[in-house]
């Protein structure tokens, strides 16, 4: 008679007793990147990392195990800041007219670009590193905006005769032109000139 086969040992990592720890870890990255984000978009990325453990709650080697280097947190607050950005199209456009939508992305946007302004030179330093692609980066962005515009274009409250990349050619020129001239107060005037020029022609 066979001996009763043993239970499968269970995979490394997979234990109730590491599942906590998973959490609890998780949990602790997302209070760092929190923090994180709202300390970078106030200040630039040179605040003390010190500074963010102590927000959050956590000490500084919990940080250096979740973001080994100050790069390693800017792009994990940049790529959060882009997922939030670049997903929230649908959610707009379930609660606004298409044109309602497209200034109320625009805002969210400005203040995507203000918060990238703050940790410009860690992110040219990440980008030349091949890291964070800037290419998908556009993609994204475009993707959001085209599927805006193709929701105006069905009601007719947007011009269905405009392309989304030069949409983000021209948000681009307005961040650019406010921020040479020191100037933010202008871009939400700007912000509704380009959204009257996106209207269709009557």
């Amino acid at each position: 008679m066979d001996p009763p086969a043993s239970a499968p040992a269970p995979a490394s990592g997979d234990t109730p007793a590491d599942r906590p720890l998973r959490a609890h870890a998780r949990r602790n990255r997302e209070k760092l990147l929190a923090v994180a984000r709202a300390r970078f978009a106030e200040s630039g990325d040179g605040v003390p990392l010190e500074n963010i453990a102590r927000e959050a709650g956590v000490g500084i080697g919990t940080l250096y195990r979740h973001f080994p280097q100050r790069e390693a947190l800017v792009e994990a607050v940049y790529a959060a800041e882009l997922d939030d950005l670049t997903s929230s199209a649908p959610g707009l456009l379930d609660r606004c007219e298409p044109e309602e939508a497209l200034r109320a992305w625009m805002d969210r946007y400005a203040l995507f670009a203000a918060a990238k302004r703050g940790m410009a030179d860690t992110i040219r330093s990440v980008i030349a590193s091949g890291r964070l692609p800037t290419p998908a980066t556009r993609e994204r962005i475009n993707a959001a905006i085209a599927t805006i515009l193709a929701a105006g274009a069905r009601t007719g409250g947007l011009r269905s005769d405009v392309e989304a990349d030069d949409v983000t050619a021209m948000l681009l020129g307005v961040f650019l032109s406010t921020e040479a001239t020191n100037s933010p107060e202008r871009t939400g005037p700007l912000l509704d000139l380009l959204v009257d020029a996106l209207r269709p022609r009557t």
